[in-house]
């Protein structure tokens, strides 16, 4: 169901068809950018946080960036708490290993951590453990309705990758 529901949601765009599926597993961030052959920093990864109220909100991140527990803090005023896997269930409607921000089974809070905008494109998954996009920042941030952009990781500004195509 979950990769069906991502594929209507870009249907509003027809965009569909773009959504990539794989022999093999894009679960984790290294097994997406080998699946898709990229390097692993341009895995848009989505993370599940315990929001206020017992409501999920998800972070979309970098794949070479960490959540940094103070700025988290600093930025939503509560602890960086992740959801357990049943909870991303519940909460998205998709499993972990195919977690995105499209398609999502209750209406969230979606954030974009200033990890991404290193990129011109960057490989969300698409609601299962073997799929995928290729998305602009620009589409990334229209086509999830991003709240903002935020500032909450760690780990990734030593890098030396720059907007990367």
């Amino acid at each position: 169901m979950s990769l069906e529901s991502v594929k209507e949601h870009f249907s509003k765009w027809n965009r569909e068809s773009d959504v990539l599926e794989f022999e093999t597993s894009s679960a984790t961030v290294d097994e997406a950018a080998e699946t898709i052959g990229v390097i692993p920093h341009r895995i848009a990864k989505t993370l599940s946080f315990r929001g206020e109220n017992e409501q999920a909100i998800l972070v979309v991140t970098a794949g070479d960036a960490k959540i940094d527990n103070k700025k988290f803090r600093e930025q939503f005023g509560y602890k960086a708490r992740m959801l357990t896997k049943d909870e991303v269930l519940e909460q998205t409607g998709h499993a972990i290993g195919g977690v995105c921000p499209f398609g999502l089974k209750n209406e969230l809070a979606i954030y974009l951590d200033l990890s991404l905008k290193r990129f011109e494109t960057v490989f969300p998954a698409c609601g299962s453990t073997n799929s995928a996009i290729k998305l602009t920042i620009a589409e990334l941030a229209e086509y999830s309705s991003a709240s903002e952009w935020v500032d909450v990781c760690k780990g990734w500004e030593e890098s030396d990758i720059q907007l990367v195509g």
